[in-house]
């Protein structure tokens, strides 16, 4: 069975027939991350690549800087727990309520503030992409995850050059895909600066932010934005695309990095 999957017996109505069939569906797990012996939150995602989400997520929310300050990283799957210890001060985690936060195509909650913003610099990055690159990696992308055939019930996320996927992640949660692939960008030493992140999801402020904080010039989405995820966009330096479906796509923020766009 592909992990992330559980199958379950369904009624399968049409106008002609009632069947009783077997079918998949994704499966939701919760983990609860725990940083330096506190309990911060609980996170509800596919259970795949947990450690690479715990790490990421700590990333995202600034309480995780540099590969270096990670002492452990211990995954009990059984529990559903995520134990990291690292050496950084984490007076901000003190200050943070334990949070449950949904897998849906929202978020339940988030540790974000329209104040994140300002403390983060502009994408200053030259790197261009073509609409026949954005088309063909797009393409890529959405031939790669399994579990979304197998399913429809989730969301995917990749870390891209130009030409290709370097990085691919996949969850219900469509923060959560993005911190994955993160997460491994960290523990692996892959560069992120200067990259393209490609995502099925929504681009939303908090999403926005997480790439600005990894200096990722693109981003683009199979998906919509929202007002705040474009206006932050444009005020950190940010090209976003969104709604890129076959041959077709807008390009809602700086649009200078499109190389042939007009």
């Amino acid at each position: 069975m592909v992990d992330g999957v559980e199958k379950v017996r369904v009624l399968r109505l049409t106008e002609d027939a009632i069947d009783k069939v077997e079918d998949v569906v994704a499966r939701e797990f919760p983990l609860t991350v725990i940083l330096n012996d506190r309990e911060l939150v609980t996170l509800l995602c596919s259970p795949t690549d947990l450690k690479q989400l715990a790490v990421g997520f700590l990333s995202s929310e600034g309480l995780i800087g540099a590969k270096p300050e990670i002492k452990k990283v211990l995954v009990d799957e059984v529990r559903g727990v995520a134990r990291v210890e690292t050496t950084a001060e984490t007076g901000q985690a003190e200050e943070v309520f334990r949070r449950f936060i949904s897998s849906g195509c929202g978020r339940g909650a988030s540790f974000y503030s329209a104040a994140d913003a300002t403390g983060l610099g502009k994408v200053e990055s030259a790197v261009k992409v073509s609409v026949a690159e954005v088309i063909s990696l797009m393409r890529e992308f959405q031939h790669r995850s399994q579990l979304y055939r197998n399913t429809g019930g989730v969301h995917s996320a990749a870390l891209c050059d130009s030409s290709s996927i370097l990085v691919f992640a996949e969850d219900v949660g469509r923060h959560n895909a993005i911190d994955k692939i993160f997460g491994r960008c960290l523990l692996e030493g892959i560069e992120t600066e200067g990259r393209i992140v490609v995502t099925s999801g929504r681009t939303s402020s908090e999403i926005l932010l997480k790439v600005a904080r990894r200096q990722i010039p693109i981003i683009v989405s199979k998906s919509a934005p929202t007002d705040l995820g474009v206006k932050l966009a444009r005020d950190l330096g940010i090209t976003l695309l969104g709604f890129v479906r076959g041959k077709r796509m807008n390009v809602y923020a700086h649009e200078w990095r499109i190389a042939d766009g007009r």
